[in-house]
């Protein structure tokens, strides 16, 4: 049936209509219906219970009207055309906050709904604590002058705590430690423009940040600011180009009324939060992105970001991005007015964030007492997302997680009071400490104790509470019953978990963290409960086929690395490929029917063998990718090798016995044989960078190598000088103490003197010799390979060092220069001590050369290095252009009579120079 021209133009103006009338739509339909263009039903329907949102409501207004016909249609235009949005309707207006303090109250409410804080599966916070403002957990913050550039061959897990080792306060180069307050002040009550770079790592709470600083906003009358905040993951939707005011507009049609007028002439009350820059799709070109400075003017999604981000658009506007690390070098640094980075939890942070999570304040001791005499475990509560899987994994008690435990309480009081007795009151472990003998030796008594004490056993305690007690609901006073019943429901649920777990595996191949409906397709999760338990939808109109696109990312980066081991672990038991479930097979077979082969071949062969081929595969994955983003995947995939952990989650492996145990009796927590072969074997590999050496240590940890804390206690020998180079230096492995020393947060010195520590050998400690405020390695053979790697731990962005002590380590000339290389950009380093190494004049004339630019060095010590009159000519004239030298040490040089006086006649010169030397 042909549509008559009324009909015609709604249908022509319908994405026009929902943009700009879907805000007004009560008022409207008042109108529509006293005029008897809609009836009582119509508006039932149209409001659809209320629970569509307005632009819904509006487009079935529209499909009711072109339903009615043409008479229908002429009605409400000519309703449209004589009531303008600014006219009164019944008395009222469609736009009743005519005043931009009213508008701008009415901005806070919205935005404030939209960043209220998250309750993750109806996981809820203590009964007692509203989610409002200050039931925020402070997190503390860096403020920086430019930012840091992180290192690229780690993963970013890696340095978490490091900002909180023990004299960290005192570091030169970290910046200035703030709170949230401060970063508050600096962006909303500051009327300061330009750029606000916040960097942290996956879970260090940006995004919380953002809510948090919304909240805090939207409850201060007094602010004149107004706040737009977007996420880059909804930016990656818009596929057409599109003007910033009409970006704008689609996001915020509240604010519609005033936006000509904000764009123009109130610049400098915008605040303009871009979060997750580091999952923006499009690239960003600052050099040949042409400018623009029309806000009306429609650009593609990469070029409106770049003219945003250069001051281009909105010139008066502040601006806050969020990032991971590695893609903070997205924006040039010149445009970063100040850079902030989130440090995380500290451990005070830590015990506050559990007493307003948990259940209970009891509940909250016992976990904090449990995570605190574990010190991986607190290594990675640094992360505020790491906290909480562990409150979520914890704060039921332990017991609730290992069904024969709970079974063996006598009565459900017990069980449910069950997570202080099962934490706390497990005498293996000793209160909280981080002195590295203590969580050593609770080390070795973990593998006789049966709690939960590797990141994959709690990861695996995460995914049982998640799936036997949240997915699908759990009634109240059925807890116990529902625990019994967790082999069952895992069981029902390991198809789909596997399925979940290939998504992330391929995902973590791939590098990516966002997919679409076709990839949750491809692995039957479209309708998945599961999916919708550990996956966050994201959801985007688009205008142009008046649908909604939606995109998927795990709830947790490291829950997705988690995942994607758990699939792995699954595939290679059951004999499968674990990649070949990634991708379709070409053949001649149909894919099930060839996967069934597949399966069936591979069970006649070895299953010991098989399994050895894949876990070498999934740690060869680690060895390859020296970025380090498998890093994590690797451990998790050592820790799920363990009895233990596969007991926890008893019901997803099946074919595996499950034994019957008491409480009192230890779990199985030895892996197969081959497990830490394969790892050992790793570990002493000398392909392997020190970062994924340092890896295989934590790999070790998590498979439960029962031969790893007694190494480890050897090494704590060495560290309190009670053992020499001379001993048991064949046997030693650098990386072990590498481990050791990354969970030890408060030491501050490094005394490794005379412990035959060699090039090789140090550079396996590089990961971790930045962190100390002394390093002092006297009376090695490190030569000048040592002293490469000593520069480049100085040349290090998290570089802490301030005393460097390297006498008699076999440097030379030609050592020393590959030292002032370090030093030239360092800024940490005060005292230098470096005595008999031999450097000779050409060492001195290097560090000469040093010193005309360094001015941190105080103190240089170079005694018996066969310095002669040139080699101190060459110093005194550096000393002419640096005055914050203090000590010059030149005791037995070869130095003549005249060349000493001279040197002693410089230092009276100089009042603040106090020169070493004789004859």
């Amino acid at each position: 049936m042909a549509l008559g021209p009324c009909s015609e133009e709604i249908q022509k103006r319908r994405v026009e209509l929902v943009e700009n009338w879907s805000t007004h739509l009560d008022p409207l339909l008042e109108l529509l219906f006293n005029v008897g263009t809609v009836t009582e039903e119509d508006l039932s329907f149209i409001r659809g219970g209320g629970c569509t949102g307005e632009r819904d409501c509006l487009r079935t207004l529209l499909d009711v009207l072109q339903g009615r016909g043409e008479e229908a249609c002429r009605a409400f235009l000519y309703v449209l055309s004589n009531v303008p949005p600014s006219s009164a309707i019944g008395g009222a207006t469609l736009f009743p906050q005519n005043t931009l303090k009213e508008h701008l109250q009415k901005h806070k409410d919205i935005v404030a709904k939209q960043h209220a804080p998250a309750n993750y599966l109806s996981i809820a916070r203590r009964a007692s604590r509203p989610a409002e403002v200050d039931s925020f957990t402070d997190i503390s913050f860096s403020r920086h002058v430019g930012y840091l550039v992180p290192l690229q061959y780690q993963h970013e897990a890696a340095v978490v705590g490091d900002p909180f080792r023990a004299g960290r306060g005192e570091a030169r180069r970290q910046g200035e430690t703030c709170a949230f307050r401060d970063v508050y002040e600096s962006l909303v009550s500051a009327s300061k423009d330009g750029v606000t770079l916040l960097s942290g790592v996956a879970g260090s709470g940006k995004t919380t940040v953002v809510r948090q600083l919304v909240q805090e906003w939207a409850a201060d009358a007094d602010s004149q600011k107004i706040v737009l905040s977007m996420s880059f993951r909804e930016i990656n939707l818009i596929t057409e180009p599109q003007s910033l005011q009409g970006l704008i507009s689609d996001h915020y049609s509240n604010l519609k009324p005033i936006l000509p007028d904000l764009m123009t002439s109130n610049q400098s009350q915008i605040l303009l939060i871009l979060d997750g820059l580091d999952e923006f799709c499009f690239p960003l070109d600052f050099d040949r992105t042409p400018k623009c400075s029309d806000t009306e003017r429609e650009l593609s999604v990469g070029a409106l970001v770049v003219n945003l981000i250069k001051g281009n658009l909105l010139p008066g506007a502040a601006i806050l991005l969020t990032s991971r690390p590695h893609a903070v070098t997205k924006v040039p640094q010149l445009l970063v007015r100040q850079f902030y980075s989130v440090l995380g939890f500290s451990p005070v942070q830590q015990r506050q964030y559990f007493e307003q999570n948990c259940s209970s304040s009891q509940a909250a001791v016992a976990v904090w007492n449990f995570v605190s005499s574990h010190r991986p475990l607190q290594l990675m509560c640094h992360i505020p997302a790491f906290c909480w899987i562990v409150s979520t994994a914890l704060h039921d008690g332990t017991s609730c997680l290992f069904s024969d435990m709970a079974l063996m309480g006598a009565a459900s009081q017990e069980s449910r009071s069950g997570c202080t007795e099962a934490v706390s009151g497990d005498k293996c472990y000793d209160q909280s400490s981080s002195e590295p003998n203590t969580w050593v030796a609770n080390g070795l008594a973990a593998q006789s104790c049966s709690r939960p004490v590797t990141i994959t056993e709690i990861y695996c305690c995460f995914l049982k509470s998640i799936v036997v007690f949240h997915v699908g609901g759990c009634v109240e006073g059925m807890h116990l019953n529902r625990l019994q019943d967790a082999p069952r429901v895992l069981k029902e649920n390991r198809v789909k978990l596997r399925s979940l777990g290939a998504l992330a595996f391929r995902g973590l191949v791939e590098r990516r963290f966002l997919f679409d409906l076709s990839d949750l397709d491809s692995f039957s999760l479209e309708s998945c409960e599961l999916s919708r338990a550990f996956m966050v939808e994201i959801l985007k109109e688009d205008k142009a086929s008046l649908t909604y696109e939606k995109s998927f990312h795990f709830i947790h980066t490291s829950v997705q690395e988690f995942l994607a081991a758990l699939y792995y672990v699954l595939e290679s038991f059951s004999g499968s490929d674990p990649f070949s479930g990634l991708k379709p097979t070409v053949g001649l077979l149909p894919p099930a029917m060839h996967k069934h082969l597949v399966t069936f071949v591979n069970k006649l062969r070895q299953p010991q063998h098989l399994l050895r081929r894949r876990v070498k595969k999934a740690l060869h994955c680690g060895e390859s990718h020296q970025s380090g983003h498998m890093d994590l995947f690797c451990r998790f995939v050592s820790g799920l090798l363990v009895p233990k952990t596969r007991f926890i989650l008893d019901g997803l492996f099946s074919g595996e016995p499950r034994p019957r145990l008491p409480s009192c009796v230890p779990l199985p927590s030895t892996p197969f044989p081959f497990v830490l072969q394969l790892l050992r074997s790793q570990l002493h590999s000398s392909s392997l960078s020190p970062e994924r050496q340092l890896n295989v240590c934590h790999c070790l940890y998590e498979a439960q190598d029962p031969e790893l804390p007694l190494r480890l206690q050897r090494w704590l020998k060495v560290l309190s000088q009670q053992t020499s180079g001379q001993c048991d230096s064949v046997n030693r492995d650098w990386s072990e103490l590498a481990f050791l020393l990354q969970l030890s947060p408060d030491l501050q010195q490094l005394n490794l003197d005379a412990q035959g520590l060699d090039a090789e050998g140090l550079h396996r400690l590089l990961p971790v010799l930045p962190l100390f405020s002394t390093l002092s390695v006297a009376q090695n053979p490190l030569g000048p390979e040592g002293a490469e790697v000593l520069s480049a731990a100085l040349r290090s962005p998290d570089c802490q060092i301030e005393r460097l002590w390297v006498v008699s380590t076999e440097l030379g000339c030609e050592g020393l220069k590959n030292l002032t290389k370090g030093l030239k950009d360092n800024h940490t380093v005060f005292d230098l001590r470096m005595a008999i190494n031999r450097i000779g004049d050409d060492g001195a004339a290097s560090l000469a050369e040093l010193l005309k630019t360094n001015r941190t060095l105080r103190d240089i010590r170079l005694r018996d290095n066969l310095v002669t009159d040139r080699g101190a000519e060459l110093l005194m004239e550096a000393l002419m252009e640096n005055t914050t030298l203090e000590y010059l040490w030149l005791f037995d040089n070869k130095l003549s009579k005249e060349c000493v006086q001279r040197l002693k006649e410089f230092s009276k010169s100089r009042s603040n120079l106090d020169i070493k030397v004789c004859y």
